[in-house]
């Protein structure tokens, strides 16, 4: 049992998912530090939430898996008592233009992006909807609403998201339960860090703000989302992309 918010971010060991961990623990927030594979990443997350003096553990769970998804969120309520706070933040990428893209990367993709975060809702909204409070932010994307080619795995599911959370929201408000995405425009990450000058250069151009974002930016916005002074937004897509999408 805790006596803090519980928040649970799902693909938490790195990149905006780290970020957003980091971001909430140093807001006096307990946080479930969830990963698939990466457990020695998502316990370095633990660690350094702890240097900082806030309170983290982690825990493995495929959000692709409903079955695993239950025992998890029960395993959770049980042990912490509460869930105050859903981040669906766990994706996957597997590019490829349609005509060549098979259909195992195509399902693959959405079972983890979109499924992922049905599941997760599914099994969280229980125990929100028994408190008659509790916060979900899904993690959409700026393809999911103006697509990307070589990337139609991807824009579905980001756009899945963003009809999964308005129908959520809709469900759940009358029992005190905010549900919201965010929109990422290009944000600095491990996956970017490895493009050439010129490309990251040739991106920032096409952003009215002049330059690519950076995970915390993403982390802040989704903190807002997941405060009490968010209280009175549901079912809204808040684009974080230096106006990219405009």
């Amino acid at each position: 049992m805790t006596d803090k918010k519980t928040a649970i971010v799902t693909g938490a060991s790195r990149g905006i998912g780290k970020a957003i961990a980091l971001e909430l623990a140093g807001r006096g927030i307990f946080v479930i530090v969830n990963y698939n594979g990466s457990k020695d990443a998502a316990e370095a997350v633990c660690e350094e939430i702890k240097a900082k003096g806030g309170e983290a553990a982690a825990y493995q769970c495929d959000v692709s898996d409903f079955t695993a998804c239950g025992e998890f969120f029960k395993e959770i309520t049980k042990t912490y008592g509460r869930i105050d706070i859903l981040i669906n933040n766990a994706g996957i990428t597997k590019d490829g233009l349609i005509m060549r893209m098979s259909e195992e990367d195509f399902d693959k993709v959405i079972a983890v992006n979109l499924k992922g975060d049905f599941n997760c809702i599914r099994h969280a909204s229980r125990q929100m909807l028994k408190q008659r409070s509790g916060r979900i932010v899904n993690m959409a994307s700026i393809v999911g609403v103006s697509g990307n080619a070589g990337q139609a795995n991807y824009a579905a599911s980001k756009a899945g998201i963003i009809g999964l959370t308005k129908s959520a929201a809709k469900e759940m408000a009358s029992r005190g339960i905010t549900v919201n995405a965010i929109a990422p425009g290009f944000i600095e990450t491990d996956i970017t860090a490895v493009l050439p000058d010129e490309v990251k250069e040739s991106y920032s151009k096409a952003i009215p703000l002049g330059r690519l974002g950076k995970a915390e930016d993403v982390a802040k916005t989704v903190a807002f989302l997941a405060s009490d002074d968010a209280g009175y937004i549901t079912g809204q897509v808040l684009s974080v992309d230096g106006g990219m999408n405009m």
